[in-house]
């Protein structure tokens, strides 16, 4: 259906995209026992509160800086045999130190398996640190604190991510002026589990040119069209929001109804394997199931690509092979 069609990805935590078959491979090098996160290779979880546990485990798998090239090149390889150009990953250095193998160390595995996938295959990928909301304010200050140092060249953005539903996003304006005054590019998870006027919070307090899901600005006629007038840009991620019973099927996803509104809007896979998706079965739902052309698919590609958190000459090179 859209195999032809280049695609690119900003919303994938990268622990999220962790083939079965690799989650597997890796608890039998450290001897662990995924019966209860695993069955007949696929994620077990009800809720988003046990999604988050299971998600938790299989990040627990990833030990050493080589774990976490794996990991990487893995995925991009994946993508870019789906004819993905770019991806932006998310990245967690609190995960880092919670293993003990520092902040520093995980990125550089990542950045490692990042290059590897460019050698191979050519696709481009750059990284987002996030904050963990439900670790509180100021731990999220701390990892917006490490984000602004760029540790590594290949970390162009910051995102918040996390339980929706606790603390207010006020709470860590603090954190994205601190990275914004930095450089990096600003997005946030909003209008997930918590309904349109998170999103408003977001626009209100932290003013990101994008914004991680926020589909549930649906619910707000006006503030729709403040997301259409800014030009603010969400990442939608059909798939996930399906799997959580954020919308109950396919037929009832705003996407079209914001696309329609003139939102700008790309598709991304979240965290893919849990949810029973990947890149490229998000561009054919786009087109089989809420019947968006291939024109405006790849203009939802484009927006992906001019809303990247790159330089300039990368984003040109980038839209060139649309």
């Amino acid at each position: 259906m859209t195999a032809h069609l280049k695609k690119a990805e900003l919303h994938c935590h990268i622990e999220g995209a962790t083939p079965p078959e690799l989650a597997l491979a890796q608890a039998e090098k450290y001897g662990l026992d995924t019966s209860a996160i695993i069955r007949d290779k696929t994620y077990v979880w009800e809720d988003f509160t046990s999604f988050v546990k299971c998600y938790d485990a299989i990040a627990s798998l990833f030990r050493t800086q080589e774990d976490y090239a794996l990991l990487a090149e893995a995925y991009l390889t994946e993508l870019a045999e789906a004819g993905t150009i770019y991806s932006e990953i998310i990245v967690s250095p609190d995960h880092g130190n919670t293993i003990g193998l520092g902040a520093h160390a995980y990125l550089e595995g990542l950045a490692a398996g990042m290059e590897a996938a460019r050698q191979k295959t050519g696709i481009e990928s750059r990284m987002l640190i996030t904050g963990i909301r439900h670790l509180g304010p100021e731990s999220v200050i701390k990892t917006a604190e490490f984000a602004a140092r760029r540790e590594h060249a290949l970390v162009t953005g910051f995102n918040l991510a996390g339980e929706e539903r606790m603390h207010k996003v006020a709470d860590f304006a603090r954190a994205f002026d601190i990275v914004r005054d930095a450089g990096l590019g600003l997005t946030i998870h909003a209008g997930e589990l918590s309904g349109a006027f998170s999103v408003r919070d977001a626009l209100d307090h932290v003013r990101p040119s994008r914004i991680s899901h926020g589909v549930r600005a649906i619910e707000d006629i006006d503030l729709v069209g403040r997301l259409a007038d800014a030009g603010v840009v969400l990442e939608v991620c059909p798939g996930s929001n399906i799997s959580l019973q954020v919308f109950p099927d396919f037929a009832s996803h705003p996407l079209r109804a914001l696309h329609e509104a003139g939102v700008r809007v790309t598709l991304n896979s979240d965290d893919p394997p849990f949810f029973h998706t990947s890149l490229a079965q998000e561009y054919d739902i786009a087109s089989a199931v809420m019947g968006f052309s291939d024109d405006e698919i790849n203009a939802m590609t484009r927006t992906a690509i001019e809303a990247a958190f790159v330089d300039e000459a990368t984003r040109q090179r980038l839209l060139a092979r649309i």
